[in-house]
């Protein structure tokens, strides 16, 4: 029988790699490169096998969609950001067979659900900068689930949540699952990025309170009120991919009904005026 061992909420900014470059964000983000080291260490003292990572990067509209080739190989380059993100070369094994046992699960919830061995279709890089600092050596098998949920409820987010768990614990693996997205998510506009240092600034105080608060009641395991403000949360501060990434997230750790404390990792850090953190949450 498988087994969910880790389960966490990541950030995934571009800056993480610029700040590996020499120039005015080097070492800027090293604690975010730390925090994802730290994940992966974890990872590998628990026996993960498998990292699957809901990526708001992945816009996805009709469905859930899963990408479970057998193996990622290429060159990414960001179609958003090409002078940030470029030539970025990757290579990991996949876990089909996982992948298409959660679309499985997913289905008989009446979620639908496809999962996906297609050659072209490629990871994007809420998936690829995560790896590249927890899986660098391509120790872990990889599964991408969309994550950019344009035109889908919380509930059945939640349900997709719920059959990552059903399905890992069917299975023969043991599982890291990765939330990688953003807190609050409201990038400056391009007017206002110079004058307000908006590499290293949050576009709105209001924002940046209400982070705060979210990390005070995931600190503290009250992750059922934190559940129901999440609609109005994401909303309000324009939460990455509609923060579709945290509610299957905590659909897999039990959704209302879970009383796990969450860990930071790293230090929350504004990038490009949105909010970032590395969380991890016991799996109970």
């Amino acid at each position: 029988m498988g087994k969910l061992s880790l389960v966490a909420k990541i950030t995934h900014v571009p800056t993480m790699l610029m700040s590996e470059e020499p120039g005015r964000l080097h070492g800027t983000r090293q604690h975010a490169i730390d925090g994802h080291r730290e994940i992966s260490r974890r990872a590998r003292a628990l026996g993960v096998d498998t990292l699957i990572v809901i990526d708001t990067h992945w816009l996805i509209n009709g469905g859930y969609h899963i990408n479970a080739n057998h193996r990622f190989k290429g060159l990414f380059t960001s179609n958003e950001f090409p002078q940030f993100i470029q030539n970025l070369d990757y290579q990991y094994e996949g876990n089909p067979a996982l992948g298409d046992l959660i679309a499985e699960k997913a289905c008989a919830k009446d979620v639908y659900t496809l999962s996906h061995q297609i050659d072209s279709l490629e990871l994007e890089y809420g998936t690829l900068v995560p790896m590249r600092y927890m899986n660098e050596d391509g120790h872990f098998k990889v599964v991408s689930v969309g994550g950019w949920c344009a035109a889908h409820s919380y509930e059945t987010s939640r349900l997709v949540g719920e059959a990552i768990r059903e399905a890992v614990e069917e299975s023969d693996s043991n599982v890291g699952l990765l939330a990688s997205g953003s807190l609050s998510h409201q990038i400056w506009q391009n007017e206002l990025y110079e004058a307000n240092n908006g590499t290293f600034t949050i576009s709105s105080e209001f924002n940046r309170q209400m982070d705060i608060r979210v990390m005070e009641l995931w600190k503290k395991g009250e992750i059922a009120t934190f559940l129901k403000m999440l609609p109005e949360y994401s909303k309000h501060c324009s939460g990455e991919g509609n923060m579709h990434d945290t509610a299957m997230m905590f659909g897999a750790l039990g959704w209302d009904h879970y009383s796990g404390q969450g860990e930071q990792i790293s230090e929350y850090f504004p990038s490009s005026g949105t909010g970032q953190v590395n969380f991890l949450f016991p799996v109970t």
